[in-house]
Parts: structure tokens; C-alpha cells; sequence
């Protein structure tokens, strides 16, 4: 098992990132999710840091060569501060400005990870359909190549930064009669002809990151915006997808913590029967159970991060991680209302809005089906019949 001890300098990112946190992104929190606005200023600052740009080459503008323990590590420490702020960085950096990093040519990389990079620009990855969820492979949104220029028509939904992206990378299907192997992936610029960004309201949670529908009429792409081979963006979007995973159980991980530390100062503080509840076993045993559940859910998902840093498989872990650190957050925010009582149920504790943040990551970027069935299908595979 690769080693699970930080080093110095992921213990120097660690700290770097939660003092701005603390300081910054923090005290923030709780107006951004009341304004339900894109949170420019904490942006800014992610920037400032050079998070933006955490693992791009430094000829792009990005921070030089980082593995998936640091992205692990900023995305922990920011989702502990403000989860929603951690959706609208991670689908930036780890979906839309991953696949062109990874999947770009150099004119591709050249034109558009420098201001990516940078924080200047926001990408948005535009995958999942009205119509597809779980089933990415059946797409509706089509391409039509025309004289060396597609044309995009179809829709997106639920695609976090659209409405503040410049950059979208897009999956959308050439022939429908070949499955998966006949989508491809595009690079869509913000100002282009025939693109429609419907912003979509009433979340239940991460509501200061955008979540919008995004409309294709005729829309036109250059084939210098073709990312990656032609017919190979499924295989494109799932490599990026079980990428991310990991980085998903990491922001799980920020918000578990965040609700524990919530609840252990609340314990510490509240009193009945004439001591802090701290001290009542019943409080004790919850608080163990949920630093148990926050520690082990961090382990397999640096476990998860090491193993992809080192080349070595890692599609079992990365789905385990996932599955048990967005699961984990759920139920340790739940322990964490309960442990605050009727104060908890309301905003001013914070508990009830790390509760409705922490409820949508057993459903992006696959479900906790998926990952149960992506668990099995390797099992399987390790222990034939």
C-alpha cells in the first residue's frame, strides 16, 4: 500500500489552504449559500493561490506538476470551508481544464489553459442530458460535420460553471447507431452562435455554485475545437469521470470534517443536566462514530490518490472512496443536526446547510449504484469462477 503520510510540502499546500479558508472562504459561507450566487471573490482568491491551475504545466500559467494526493488535499480543506465553493473549482479543474490538458493539442492547450490556469477564465464539462443520468453513453445532443465545422444540437443539464464559464468542453454523439463509439468530445467557446446557458434554481444544497441548462441550436464548432480522437469522447469523459471520483470523496472527506468540527465545539458547549453533553456517553459514542467515518474515508481516498499518482490500477479504489466518503458525509452530518438539537435545524447552527450540501455527492459523478456495480464488476474479474 503506497504510503499515506503526508510529505512536507503536502503538508505546507494543506496548511496554505486552510488558513486561506479559515480566513477567507469560511466566514462566507453562510451569506454565499443565502445569495445563491457564484462566489467571484473566493474565486479570485483561489486563483491568487495558484488552485486553478493546481497541476497544469507552468508554460500554461499553471502551478507545475502536482498528483492527485495534493488536488486531494486543497479539495478537502476547501470543502470544508464552503462545499459549494469546492463544486465550482473542482468541475473546472478536475472535468473541464482535465480534459484539455490531458486530451488537448498544443494549440488547443495553447490558446485556452493560460487563462484557465490563471483563474481568468472558468470551464464547465457538459456531459450528463435531461434524458441520460446514469446511461452517459446515450446521448441525445448530436454533431454534424458540415464542410470541417460541426454543428451541436441537442441540450445539457445540470452542468455546474456553465453560466460563468467561457470555456465548455461537450460530449454530443455523431451517429446514435454506434453507441459510445460514435460520441466525440468539443470544445465550446461561451459566445458562440446558437448556444442558449438556462441558469436552474431551487437547489437543495451547493447553492452558490451555478448549475445550469445549457441549449445547442445549429451551434457551430471548428474542428480545431475537436478534443481528443474523433468517436473516442466516451472513453475520454470516463477517464476523466473516474479521475475525479477521487477528487469527489475528497470534498465528501471537507464536508464530513466540517461537520464534525461543528459538532464536537456545539457538544463542548451546550449543556444539560448540569454538564456539557460532551460528557453524556450516548453524545461520545456519536462523535466517535463520526471521526471513524471521516478517518477511514480519508484514508481510502489518499489511498486512491497514491495509486493513481503511481500509475498503478485504481478504478476499484477510486469508486470505494467514493462511495464510502459521500456516503460517510451524509450520515456524519445527520449525526451532526442531531447532536445539535432543534438549534441545528436551523441556518445560524450551520449544520443544516453542510447537511443539504453533503446530500448531492452520492449523485454526481456517479451514483452509489454505479459505484456498487463498478465495485462487483471488478470483484469479479479479480475471482473467476
Amino acid at each position: 500500500m503506497p504510503d499515506l503520510i503526508l510529505t512536507e510540502e503536502e503538508q505546507m499546500l494543506q496548511t496554505t489552504v486552510r488558513d486561506f479558508v479559515d480566513r477567507e472562504i469560511a466566514p462566507r459561507a453562510k451569506e454565499a449559500d443565502e445569495r445563491a450566487e457564484f462566489q467571484w471573490e473566493n474565486w479570485r482568491g483561489l486563483a491568487d493561490l495558484g488552485l486553478t491551475g493546481l497541476g497544469i504545466d507552468t508554460k500554461y500559467g499553471g502551478s507545475g506538476p502536482a498528483g492527485y494526493r495534493q488536488v486531494s488535499i486543497a479539495a478537502e480543506e476547501v470543502a470544508r470551508g464552503c462545499a459549494s465553493t469546492s463544486v465550482s473549482w473542482l468541475a473546472h479543474l478536475a472535468l473541464g481544464t482535465a480534459c484539455i490538458a490531458r486530451f488537448g493539442t498544443d494549440d488547443q492547450k495553447e490558446r485556452l489553459l493560460t487563462p484557465l490556469a490563471s483563474g481568468e477564465a472558468v470551464a464547465a464539462f457538459g456531459l450528463t442530458e435531461p434524458s441520460g443520468g446514469s446511461d452517459a453513453a446515450a446521448l441525445q445532443t448530436t454533431a454534424t460535420e458540415r464542410d470541417g465545422t460541426f454543428f451541436l444540437n441537442g441540450s445539457k443539464m445540470f452542468i455546474t460553471n456553465a453560466s460563468v464559464a467561457s470555456t465548455i468542453v461537450v460530449f454530443a454523439t455523431e451517429d446514435r447507431s454506434k453507441g459510445y463509439k460514435g460520441i466525440s468530445a468539443f470544445i465550446v467557446q461561451k459566445d458562440s452562435p446558437g448556444l442558449t446557458i438556462n441558469p436552474m434554481h431551487g437547489k437543495l444544497g451547493m447553492r452558490s455554485s451555478t448549475t445550469d441548462e445549457v441549449v445547442f441550436q445549429d451551434t457551430p464548432v471548428s474542428s480545431d475545437n475537436l478534443l481528443g480522437e474523433r468517436g473516442r469522447g466516451f472513453n475520454l469523459a470516463m477517464e476523466i469521470l473516474t479521475q475525479s471520483r477521487i477528487i469527489i470523496a475528497a470534498q465528501s472527506v471537507g464536508i464530513g470534517q466540517s461537520a464534525l468540527e461543528a459538532a464536537v465545539r456545539f457538544a463542548q458547549r451546550r449543556e444539560t443536566f448540569g454538564k456539557p453533553i460532551a460528557q453524556h456517553q450516548g453524545i461520545q459514542f456519536m462523535l466517535a462514530d463520526m471521526a471513524v467515518g471521516v478517518h477511514s474515508s480519508r484514508v481510502a481516498t489518499m489511498n486512491a490518490a497514491s495509486l493513481m499518482d503511481k500509475g498503478l490500477p485504481f478504478l476499484q479504489e477510486a469508486s470505494i472512496a467514493k462511495l464510502m466518503a459521500s456516503e460517510m458525509c451524509i450520515d456524519v452530518a445527520n449525526k451532526a443536526i442531531q447532536i445539535h438539537g432543534g438549534a441545528g435545524y436551523f441556518q445560524e447552527a450551520g449544520v443544516e446547510r453542510i447537511y443539504r450540501d453533503a446530500r448531492v455527492t452520492t449523485i454526481y459523478e456517479g451514483t452509489s449504484e454505479v459505484q456498487r456495480l463498478l465495485i462487483a464488476k471488478q470483484l469479479m474479474a479479480q475471482y473467476p469462477v
